[in-house]
Order: structure tokens, then C-alpha cells, then sequence
């Protein structure tokens, strides 16, 4: 695979988080060979497809659909940029410690596993742009 190409694998808009998840494990696999110098630490390689999940899953569920994707190593990061149809942004639900509810979790694990985090109006929406430090 040439430099360029493994800089920033793009195969089409993913149809779902499981998709999404396997363009950056290939992207990962491309840049960071296990076994070489820079051995991939499994737990940074988790928190990094943990990430992708969590914002594609939360376009498709709560921005109308995914409308933009990429993803690229630069340097010991991995650069995500995730695009949707709603202009509403991501909020921090505020819950008791002593309540459990369903869902709510994911936007606060985003920002804990993320070196950096923005997000941005766009003509159709927004776009999520997410920073994983990967060492």
C-alpha cells in the first residue's frame, strides 16, 4: 500500500458504525503494523474505534444520517471527522448518581477518550472533528 493511501484509507461514506469501525482498524493496521516500532497499544486502539462508533452510531441515531466521514493518522494521531444532517449539537446530560437511565454515556466517553474535540455548523448540519492521541 503506498504511503499516501495508508495516510488516509477512504472507501466510500461507511453504512454503519460497524463499517466505520472497520475503516479505521484497516487505517490503524496500515500506519501502526503490530510488531514493528510503532506497536499498536490495544487499549489506544479500542479507545480509537470506541470513539468511531460512538459518533457515527450517534449520527445515524440522532443527526438524521451520516453525510461525511474521514478518517487519517497524523503524526501519533488519528484525525475523525464526522459529518451528519442535524444542526443540533452534542449535549452532556446531567443525571443523578443515583439514577440509571438509557443512553446518554457516549458524548461524555467521547470527550474523556479524545485529545481534542469540536464541533462545527455546516450548510447541511454538523461536523464533529475528534482527535485520538494513539501512544
Amino acid at each position: 500500500m503506498s504511503e499516501e493511501l495508508a495516510k488516509v484509507l477512504v472507501v466510500g461514506l461507511p453504512t454503519s458504525p460497524a463499517a466505520a469501525r472497520e475503516h479505521v482498524d484497516a487505517l490503524l493496521h496500515a500506519q501502526l503494523v503490530p510488531g514493528s516500532e510503532g506497536t499498536r497499544d490495544d487499549i489506544v486502539w479500542a479507545d480509537a474505534l470506541l470513539v468511531t462508533s460512538e459518533l457515527v452510531t450517534n449520527a445515524f441515531r440522532h443527526g438524521g444520517g451520516l453525510t461525511g466521514f474521514s478518517a487519517r493518522i497524523q503524526g501519533d494521531e488519528l484525525l475523525l471527522a464526522v459529518a451528519d444532517g442535524s444542526p443540533d449539537f452534542p449535549v452532556n446530560r446531567r443525571q443523578p448518581p443515583d439514577q440509571y437511565t438509557v443512553g446518554g454515556y457516549g458524548w461524555p466517553m467521547v470527550n474523556r477518550l479524545t485529545k481534542s474535540l469540536s464541533v462545527t455548523s455546516t450548510a447541511s448540519g454538523k461536523c464533529i472533528e475528534a482527535v485520538v492521541h494513539l501512544v
